[in-house]
């Protein structure tokens, strides 16, 4: 009897020596600044806008930019530790900021377009020289895609009247008559459309390769070497994001209107243009993929190797893009990681 009465009581003790133990402080979420432009990265605004970076343990600081260019300035300083953005990011290994890439964010070939105005007299790419000016700011997808084209119509760069703004800008742009034509990405294209200037043609028509205007999520090598999980944490929130924007569409059409000012109309039809074009996680882990991150030279590498090629040919970059450069750059291990079933 006294056994079992000694047996009660030191039971007594431990389940209140449980009930009373302090609770453990759950991990502080990881505080890190993510620059990006203003362009369609619905995944990004519907994860801030749905709180699924919180729900990962992460809490980004965003910085919005006009185009990609001016965030390089926050590379450089170290100031930024994401950033997602088109071809600047070739820009920026181009001139020795370390970067690793991590996802395909978007194919802004896919809705990138050069637009006209029909009243100056352009009406193709064929009529580019004839412009006054076209806009193209440096650095990005639409500089490179101005230097594709100039090059299959034989036409020197040097002989095209060429103004560094971005897409943005262009609405003010045609209607002062400063520009006649421009390489605009989305949801800018979209909207200079419905104001009444023409889609000349796709990137994924005008450029080889279905287009080389890959839009990636990319970090500095210094912060996920200090936060090994970052990147995991970051390929999680896309997915969920990409995956509540397919069963509800509304949700990426009003996280545009929202986070890039455009009116609905605009943003459905970005949406309509983009979304089924975003490289699936699926196609960038296949070797056989023109979005493949696993293929050596091949998908990814090539589109930053012929964007470099283009950059270097405009003066943006001092020379193109060595093979290892572009193949240290990209990253797929956070995405493997994912796909192999891992979750933090």
């Amino acid at each position: 009897m006294r056994t079992f009465i000694r047996q009660l009581l030191a039971a007594a003790a431990c389940a209140f020596a449980a009930g009373t133990a302090p609770a453990q402080t759950p991990a502080a979420p990881l505080k890190f600044k993510w620059g990006l432009p203003s362009a369609d990265y619905y995944a990004v605004y519907v994860a801030k806008d749905h709180g699924l970076f919180k729900e990962a343990g992460l809490d980004p600081e965003f910085f919005f930019f006009a185009s990609g260019a001016p965030l390089l300035a926050g590379l450089k300083s170290d100031s930024l530790d994401v950033i997602t953005t088109g071809l600047a990011t070739v820009f920026a290994l181009g001139q020795n900021i370390p970067l690793k890439m991590l996802y395909w964010e978007l194919d802004h070939a896919a809705a990138e377009a050069l637009v006209v105005d029909p009243k100056a007299g352009i009406h193709s790419a064929e009529d580019l020289p004839k412009a006054k000016a076209i806009g193209a700011p440096s650095g990005t997808c639409a500089q490179v895609s101005l230097v594709l084209m100039a090059r299959k119509l034989g036409t020197k760069m040097s002989d095209l009247s060429v103004v560094n703004i971005a897409p943005p800008l262009y609405g003010n742009a045609f209607a002062s008559g400063a520009i006649q034509a421009g390489i605009a990405w989305s949801p800018f294209s979209q909207s200079l459309s419905q104001q009444g200037y023409k889609v000349a043609g796709w990137a994924t028509d005008y450029t080889p390769h279905g287009g080389v205007c890959p839009g990636m999520t990319a970090a500095r090598p210094a912060f996920l070497e200090k936060n090994p999980d970052a990147g995991l944490r970051l390929v999680q929130v896309k997915a969920k994001a990409m995956d509540m924007i397919a069963k509800n569409p509304n949700l990426a059409i009003d996280a545009l209107v929202k986070n890039v000012g455009i009116s609905r109309e605009v943003a459905k039809a970005a949406y309509e243009r983009e979304f089924a074009r975003i490289p699936s996680f699926e196609q960038q882990i296949d070797p056989k993929s023109p979005f493949s991150m696993t293929a050596p030279g091949q998908g990814l590498a090539l589109k930053f190797q012929v964007a470099s090629e283009a950059l270097a040919a405009a003066g943006s970059i001092p020379a193109p893009l060595s093979p290892k450069v572009i193949a240290d750059a990209i990253d797929p291990s956070h995405l493997q990681r994912y796909m192999r079933g891992e979750r933090k």
